[in-house]
């Protein structure tokens, strides 16, 4: 007779867990809070426009179709890629901006045009980046990270040492650059960690790798085709989903986790596998005393940031934007210190906006755009209506500037999401948007544990735990799940 294993939470770690756990001849199902699969990748329908919820940049499309690969497939099997070129445009200030452009050697070039000499800078950084996306990607991301001595051979800590984990990402980059507009565009992948470069470790660099060599793609008809891609693979593994399943609590016996009860009913099991919020699903539905970490440890985790979002339907084309457009043009250290060193809402935020209807007409209705803007904001902060108002009017000012038009009169649909949605969604924890920071001090091992140390049964996948937050633009959730699995098959399969 098959084991039995229940997943809970369709995220893409979740989702990779099961298909991979199916694959290996389980009888998975997977039970979601929410009416459809997804987590942060959730997509929904208005006034004729269609939104993704929360990823927008398709970065590693090697970690995609290496996905795929696993199970005989292609990710053209699901969804089609285009490339888009500009990979993104960098704004600047009313004025001024800026495309980057598809290829090292137009990168090389628009740097030549800021900085004599740093177009050999950019190829000699990117030389020694690759390699730590080989290392870091091919070796360390894919390691369970249950004992540190998972990282005690000789070729690892020679590994470890080239990969610059003790040397800031900050420090690093000024080592081949000068010039302030060069650096702002080869900082800006580190946004994404949920740290300042200050406190991140140079290593990621290979973000930058992964950014200019590897380029920036778009799945058309919207991030959500991923979800459905890996849906569709799931069920053909056999994975059953079940959605609208609310999962409260667990029965155990013998340091065993027995069935995982929802609102509707109860699943038995032979192993659980919780994509779910980490945080949540220790304190909510283990309870306090099956659970790996007190509150204490969790109050001591440096979170990346929260977001403010803004879905809006724009009844006309919009100006001067691109597939991906990021506003610079006002201080990030400023920005950084609010989110970071004194929380706070942001006095002059910085933020980012995507066009997808400029790649994809499905997106929109004809002569139509659809916009999707991204606030980086302190979690645990106070979210209310009146907030959230303050700052649409805020950046919308500033892009109405920038575009030359009067976006706001042309708005015929807007949704906002923030903290209190974060919480209420995915019972993210401090209402988070990206998990963890990834600091020196919570990488690895040093990141929450995938194997509960008190129920036999009990493994975590997804933003909280190894390798750590995010599907675009570095896959880890994706690759959590899949390293879950392996760990699972080694002791039940």
């Amino acid at each position: 007779m098959k084991k039995k294993v229940v997943v809970i939470g369709a995220g893409f770690a979740g989702m990779a867990a099961a298909t991979c756990l199916a694959d290996e001849g389980f009888e998975v199902t997977v039970l979601e809070k929410n009416d459809s699969p997804g987590g942060r990748a959730r997509v929904f329908e208005a006034e004729g426009f269609k939104f993704d919820m929360g990823p927008s940049w398709y970065w590693m499309p090697d970690v995609f179709e290496g996905y795929f690969k696993r199970f005989g497939k292609k990710t053209s099997d699901y969804y089609q890629l285009v490339r888009l070129d500009p990979s993104y445009s960098v704004v600047f200030s009313e004025n001024e901006m800026v495309d980057l452009p598809a290829g090292i050697e137009n990168i090389a070039n628009l740097f030549e045009t800021y900085e004599p000499g740093s177009g050999q800078k950019l190829r000699e950084f990117l030389q020694q980046a690759a390699y730590k996306y080989e290392v870091g990607m091919n070796k360390f991301v894919w390691k369970p990270s249950l004992s540190i001595t998972e990282f005690l051979s000789l070729q690892l800590l020679t590994d470890l040492m080239r990969l610059d984990v003790l040397q800031s990402f900050h420090g690093h980059i000024r080592k081949y650059f000068q010039h302030e507009k060069i650096l702002k565009l080869m900082e800006f992948p580190i946004l994404f960690l949920g740290a300042i470069p200050q406190n991140t470790p140079a290593m990621y660099s290979l973000m930058n790798y992964a950014e200019i060599s590897m380029g920036t793609w778009y799945p058309m008809g919207g991030m959500h085709e991923i979800v459905k891609g890996m849906v569709r693979l799931a069920e053909e593994k056999g994975v059953k989903f079940r959605y609208n399943e609310n999962v409260q609590r667990v029965e155990t016996t013998d340091q065993t986790a027995r069935r995982v009860l929802t609102q509707n009913g109860a699943f038995e099991a032979d192993v659980v596998v919780a994509g779910a919020d980490y945080h949540h699903v220790e304190n909510i539905i283990l309870g306090t005393e099956k659970r790996n970490y007190n509150e204490d440890y969790w109050k001591r985790r440096v979170m990346a940031p929260s977001s403010l979002l803004f879905y809006l339907g724009v009844n006309q084309p919009v100006n001067r934007l691109r597939h991906h457009n990021l506003f610079f043009d006002e201080d990030f250290t400023l920005h950084a210190h609010e989110i970071y060193t004194e929380p706070q809402w942001p006095s002059k935020p910085l933020f980012y906006v995507s066009a997808p209807s400029k790649t994809d007409p499905s997106v929109a209705p004809v002569g139509s755009e659809n916009l999707f803007v991204l606030i980086p904001v302190a979690p645990d902060l106070n979210d209310d209506e009146a907030t959230r108002e303050k700052y649409y009017h805020m950046v919308m000012e500033r892009l109405e500037k920038f575009t030359g038009q009067r976006i706001r009169e042309s708005v015929v649909y807007k949704r906002s999401y923030a903290h209190r949605d974060f919480k209420a969604d995915y019972n993210a924890y401090r209402g988070n948007a990206y998990g963890l920071a990834n600091t020196l001090m919570q990488t690895a091992f040093l990141k929450p544990a995938l194997k509960n140390k008190k129920i036999k049964n009990w493994y975590y996948t997804g933003q909280l735990t190894v390798p750590g937050p995010g599907v675009p633009p570095s896959p880890p959730s994706l690759i959590s799940g899949q390293v879950v699995a392996a760990e699972v098959k080694k002791k039940f399969g």
